[in-house]
């Protein structure tokens, strides 16, 4: 799915609409509430979950009333409400949701978690709770990533990782596997808060890194403008897992398309306001992935990006 384009066509949701109403007993609309990511891309994520219902029959106002919130603390008023469906993105959520509700249903994006081993689901085909969603398949991504540094940067033989030790724990197991087979050395630069960013960056230069990993999570996320900068500043080129990170700065990014994610969460919500139980709908990965490169980063770290990483890219920033 093209993210430039999220407009859903009028028509075909008008033709869709009766078959989600009658989902629900007339004069009452089914409610989902849904708490928005803070980034940049916010409005583009909204869009393609917006499309994904409407392409379900589902529209916003007319045969389900979507409740938007901003913030973590306003869950419990999701909860007071007793919507029907809560949209819950990343780990912090997910675990502020199931302490609330046990009967709710969430639905999640979640790029940082084992969902068995963190005691989210039972298994991963039959969730058994009131949670499901989409989980990220981490052995795979962490190899690709490094193998493209290493594209990037041949001499790359020490990369700093910053990753949130809260939450991202399987990533950077998997980085550090991943690592041993490239022969790089990984040194662990843990950030906790987007404010530290700059002493996180600033204690990751003593081990002299030829290169930096950003793993994903909400804070890492928050912080990815500053480490941008910090790292061009000190010359050391970047990858993350976040397609925003190039725009942000970075050198490059591998990762989920985030839009066709948020697109692809619009289907559990569906079939739960169509009366599947979360705990009967398997967990499923994401379905696009994208390599993002910027090449004003490039030039600015004095970089020279081989032709074949560039005939990859799904999009270069010049």
């Amino acid at each position: 799915m093209d993210r430039r384009v999220f407009l859903g066509s009028l028509t075909g949701g008008l033709l869709a609409a009766p078959l989600a109403a009658a989902a629900q007993p007339a004069g009452k609309l089914p409610r989902v509430g849904y708490v928005q990511l803070e980034q940049p891309e916010t409005e583009t994520l909204r869009g393609a979950f917006l499309e994904g219902l409407r392409e379900r029959g589902w529209n916003d106002g007319q045969t389900v009333a979507i409740d938007w919130r901003r913030r973590d603390e306003e869950i419990s008023d999701l909860v007071r409400l007793n919507v029907d469906v809560m949209v819950l993105p990343n780990p912090y959520r997910i675990e502020a949701g199931l302490k609330q509700t046990k009967t709710i249903p969430i639905v999640t994006v979640d790029l940082e978690s084992d969902p068995v081993v963190k005691g989210f689901l039972r298994s991963l085909s039959r969730p058994g709770g009131n949670l499901t969603g989409i989980w990220m398949d981490f052995p795979d991504i962490a190899g690709k990533q490094l193998q493209m540094l290493k594209e990037a940067v041949p001499e790359a033989r020490r990369v700093a990782v910053v990753w949130d030790e809260r939450v991202a724990g399987l990533q950077f197991a998997t980085t550090q596997t991943a690592a041993r087979v490239v022969d790089i050395a990984v040194q662990s630069a843990a950030l906790r808060h987007e404010s530290e960013a700059d002493n996180v960056v600033k204690h990751a230069l003593r081990a002299r890194p030829h290169a930096m990993l950003i793993l994903t999570s909400p804070i890492v996320l928050r912080a990815q403008r500053r480490i941008a900068q910090l790292a061009v500043q000190h010359r050391l080129p970047t990858v993350s897992g976040f397609s925003t990170f190039p725009a942000a700065g970075g050198l490059m990014a591998y990762g989920p398309d985030f839009p066709a994610m948020w697109h692809q969460l619009a289907g559990y919500v569906d079939r739960i306001l169509r009366g599947a139980k979360p705990g009967d709908l398997p967990v499923e990965r994401p379905t696009k992935f994208e390599l993002v490169i910027n090449l004003k980063t490039a030039k600015a770290l004095g970089l020279t990006i081989p032709p074949s990483l560039l005939q990859r890219a799904d999009q270069v920033i010049e």
